[in-house]
């Protein structure tokens, strides 16, 4: 199963897009695109609450695994670059750069289009992406960005296969009540596998559940591996009782306090003692406030694009996660809003 992120600035010409690329489905701060042809299913999620909220990008791109950048012939204006650092602290591993409304602009104008964004994407992890040109009138070159896509999740299944023994972990966006049902929640397997009758909790609230019934692409299955979007059936819960953001598990870590070893973005404005940063952690997020820093084991008053950091943070508001969960910390007051990232050192 293809999971794409659809990213950008308004103008940007994601949606338009995104609606080539799938069915309209599920509409919310990102909407659903659903494709299913032969051996090809394939969900596209445009982050359409983007730039309005950091949130839907953040969601958008969590819940995929490639990422299509969409660039128009005006170039990056701030809302790209707030893309490209959030795209370079999440370490993204697949996508490429979409060059939009190519139609609208000069094959020069585009290749030096090309040239500047090159430049400012090296020695991030979207140095090595593939750019390519679609038309937004005739959307030419959709069936070579299609290609592609194709070609990207090949290697997105080679790292998905090295994940499926690993205890299992479901990334919930959604939750419901079915008539005669009862529980019902969409997520995506980030990694294991998943089967029926699997006894597992939802974190963080801890309660516990069975996995009643999987589907993939409304298809009945008995279990779904690591990337598989997924509609489950969940027995000894309710709707109320779980949310977007929770994680089904074995076993996580559930904090509203964390001590993160840091790394500041080089293109962040400072953070210092007493600010009230927001936190993101796969698909939960809450404002928490920085309590000490810590620099080469020194106290300090704040810290500096490019610095690496220890940052106490207390927050009011519980999380769970893992040891390998990265955490993205963002101002939302800024003009370019990503601040840095970090991994737990110790939980309070």
């Amino acid at each position: 199963m293809t999971k794409v992120a659809i990213i950008g600035s308004e103008q940007s010409g994601r949606t338009s897009l995104a609606a080539k690329l799938g069915k309209k489905g599920n509409v919310a701060d990102i909407t659903m695109y659903d494709f299913s042809k032969n051996d090809v299913v394939m969900t596209t999620i445009d982050a359409n609450g983007y730039p309005k909220s950091l949130k839907s990008l953040v969601t958008a791109l969590n819940l995929s695994d490639i990422a299509l950048l969409c660039i128009p012939p005006e170039g990056p204006d701030v809302s790209t670059g707030e893309c490209l650092v959030a795209l370079d602290l999440l370490q993204y591993k697949h996508g490429m750069i979409v060059l939009t409304k190519a139609d609208t602009s000069y094959a020069y104008a585009q290749e030096e289009l090309e040239k500047n964004i090159r430049k400012i994407i090296t020695g991030t992890c979207m140095e090595n992406w593939e750019f390519i040109n679609i038309s937004t009138q005739s959307f030419e070159g959709l069936d070579e960005l299609k290609e592609k896509i194709l070609e990207l999740d090949e290697k997105v299944a080679e790292d998905s296969r090295k994940q499926d023994d690993k205890p299992v972990r479901v990334m919930v966006d959604q939750s419901f009540n079915v008539t005669g049902i009862g529980c019902v929640v969409l997520g995506v397997v980030s990694q294991g596998t998943l089967n029926v009758k699997d006894k597992l909790t939802a974190y963080p609230s801890a309660k516990p559940l069975e996995v009643r019934s999987i589907q993939m692409h409304d298809v009945d299955v008995k279990s779904a591996p690591t990337g598989g979007r997924v509609g489950l059936a969940l027995k000894g819960i309710q709707s109320k009782d779980i949310e977007r953001g929770f994680v089904i598990s074995e076993k996580e870590t559930v904090a509203e306090s964390f001590i993160l070893k840091c790394k500041i973005s080089p293109f962040s404005a400072p953070l210092s003692v007493s600010d009230v940063p927001h936190l993101f952690v796969g698909l939960q997020s809450a404002p928490v406030r920085l309590e000490k820093i810590e620099i080469n084991g020194e106290a300090a008053e704040k810290a500096s694009p490019g610095d690496e950091c220890i940052l106490h943070l207390s927050g009011s508001h519980e999380i769970a996660f893992s040891s390998s969960d990265r955490f993205i910390l963002s101002n939302l007051d800024a003009k370019q809003r990503f601040v840095g990232y970090g991994f737990a050192e110790t939980e309070n």
